[in-house]
């Protein structure tokens, strides 16, 4: 798998900066700190718009 590093980003977690890496699998691009491992992921929207589509919702939770 290739990684990307991000110039310039800085870690959400760890606060280092040039340390974000941009991969993409089956769609779905994932960004990794590869100081502190802090994971983020957004996937294309194509990607979001045919897997909420096939969603369906069971029953609503409503804590008491």
């Amino acid at each position: 798998m290739k990684k990307r590093f991000i110039a310039g980003a800085i870690c959400p977690k760890c606060k280092a900066m040039d340390t974000m890496a941009l991969t993409k699998e089956q769609g779905v691009e994932t960004v990794t700190c590869v100081s502190c491992g802090e994971q983020m992921s957004q996937p294309e929207e194509h990607v979001t718009t045919q897997v909420r589509s096939n969603e369906q919702v069971i029953g609503v939770f409503k804590p008491e």
